[in-house]
């Protein structure tokens, strides 16, 4: 599908990417996207195929994806931040010909069709290396070259308005913590039904500025991409596509009068820790997702005045499934509010039979923005989309409004004799300590007790607290089975590129037997009250 065509036609001069001090409209946008169309058709890109994308936030990225999906190829978008042996493993699985890389990321795709050959030797060897059938022996990297916009006709016949389809448009892996990575697989319609449902919860204004601050293989990045172009509004840039700065962030919405921007919890945190200023005066609605929101981060934030839109959602739901509005936020913090236009959400217990308002299961979804499957995995997609219905694997609960709360991953759940216990709720015991910023908690395997309670703690800078102390403190506010009985203190917890805690890390960290911490002295890093 071609989201710029009906653009350009529409509204040629409008702003579609800024950037410094520089600016494309959409009609520039096109002609570069038409030139790069073309240079792929000589590479031998054909409708249907699967092309890799090492792709940073920049200007020429931009176009190339808009090229791609012009050419109906379906993007496989790669995480910059894996080795070229994990990244030729997901184009093995995902079948993919060709490499689109930009000047930036040009090397790394030589790389990985180096890594490619060593995948396909070693795989003869190795029994447990499964390649998908079908898949190139040889990538075929194509490198962005400069493209001399020219002056286009873009309302020829056959190419103005695509109706949006179930044809793929890109294969996003997901971020399965065990296991093989699974392709989750999202058509045009897809993106086309997120868009319009989130224009509808969260309206669209000519002059709104989104910020691009998600990489563009995360499912939000991209849909920013697309939504604007359909809305006709502009996609700022990053200046340098470098390492999230809160001071960068903050002068960014500031200077470039940003109206929307999508953030995870730990860049408000940062936001919020390193600049006291006012929110930038344009600011309408921060986005924010990719994990729960703590109650005191949104305390925080709308004390600071920070128009808040807590969200919900997935890449198998194409990013948003519900939003909580900035004065829905502020009526009923924690909320992620309503389902979008179209999706429904229900909450289920064991066996998949719907449970009361109020009462806390695993959560459901359907409507038109639900994947098409996991790609080659038929197994996979049968339990994802039992019954019809996409199961998240998230916990949560719907109140009386129809608002849903989200709980915690079913995955993350700690089952310590018997009982239930869930860490969002401890974690926000913990940073109610006036020496902690961060915590992470997990269940750490036990002979006993099936599970028991471990936490990795991160102090504020020149605070002091002993794990003795801080279990004190969780006693005296939570019951005895919640409270944590393995502690590590750590300068920061690891994260994902989009920044959410890697709690496979942290487990494996607090699964150590007497695991040690700079911070503590021997001995203490371990209480086994």
């Amino acid at each position: 599908m071609n989201w710029l065509t009906p653009r350009i036609i529409s509204s040629p001069e409008r702003a579609a990417l800024i950037w410094g001090d520089r600016m494309l409209t959409y009609r520039q946008l096109g002609e570069w996207a038409r030139g790069l169309e073309e240079q792929f058709a000589r590479a031998g890109i054909a409708a249907g195929q699967r092309v890799a994308a090492l792709l940073p936030k920049t200007p020429a990225a931009v176009a190339a994806v808009h090229a791609l999906s012009a050419r109906r190829a379906v993007l496989v978008p790669l995480n910059l931040r894996l080795t070229p042996a994990e990244m030729a493993a997901q184009c093995a699985l995902a079948r993919v010909t060709h490499i689109v890389a930009t000047e930036d990321t040009a090397a790394q795709a030589r790389e990985i069709r180096i890594a490619n050959e060593e995948l396909r030797v070693a795989e003869g060897a190795n029994e447990e290396l499964r390649v998908a059938e079908g898949a190139n022996e040889e990538l075929r990297v194509v490198e962005i070259g400069s493209v001399e916009l020219q002056p286009t006709n873009f309302a020829t016949p056959n190419s103005q308005f695509a109706i949006p389809n179930s044809s793929p448009l890109a294969l996003l892996f997901t971020s399965g913590t065990t296991g093989t990575p699974k392709a989750a697989r999202l058509t045009t319609a897809n993106f086309y039904w997120s868009a319009l449902a989130s224009a509808f919860r969260l309206g669209v204004l000519p002059h709104d500025r989104w910020l691009l601050t998600l990489p563009l293989y995360h499912v939000g990045g991209l849909n920013i991409l697309f939504r604007s172009a359909l809305y006709g509004t502009a996609v700022v840039l990053p200046a340098a596509d470098t390492p999230f700065n809160p001071e960068w962030l903050y002068e960014t919405m500031r200077r470039q009068r940003v109206t929307l921007v999508s953030l995870v919890p730990t860049m408000l945190h940062r936001l919020l820790e390193a600049v006291s200023a006012p929110p930038p005066p344009d600011l309408r609605a921060v986005l924010l997702g990719g994990a729960a929101a703590p109650p005191d981060l949104l305390a925080r934030a709308l004390a600071r005045g920070y128009p808040v839109a807590t969200t919900y959602g997935l890449t198998e739901s194409c990013s948003q499934a519900a939003t909580a509005t900035p004065p829905e936020v502020r009526r009923k913090p924690g909320t992620v509010g309503k389902p979008l236009l179209y999706t429904q959400i229900r909450i289920v217990d064991e066996n998949d039979r719907p449970l009361p308002l109020g009462k806390i299961g695993e959560i459901v979804l359907q409507g038109p923005s639900v994947f098409a499957g996991y790609d080659d995995n038929p197994q996979a997609t049968a339990r994802a989309l039992r019954g019809g219905w996409l199961h998240t694997g998230d916990l949560g609960y719907l109140d009386t409004d129809g608002d849903l709360w989200v709980v915690n991953r079913r995955t993350d759940l700690i089952v310590s004799g018997g009982e239930n216990v869930y860490p969002a709720e401890v974690e926000a015991v913990l940073r109610a300590h006036p020496a902690v910023a961060e915590a992470c908690v997990v269940g750490v395997d036990d002979a006993e007790w099936g599970q028991r309670v471990a936490a990795a703690v991160v102090l504020h800078p020149q605070a002091q607290a002993t794990p003795a102390e801080l279990e004190a403190f969780c006693r005296q506010r939570l019951a005895g089975y919640k409270v944590p009985r393995r502690w590590r203190l750590v300068p920061d917890l690891p994260r994902t590129a989009s920044g959410k805690v890697k709690r496979s890390a942290v487990r494996r960290l607090l699964s150590q037997e007497n695991p040690q911490s700079p911070k503590t002295p021997l001995g203490q890093a371990d209480s086994k009250a």
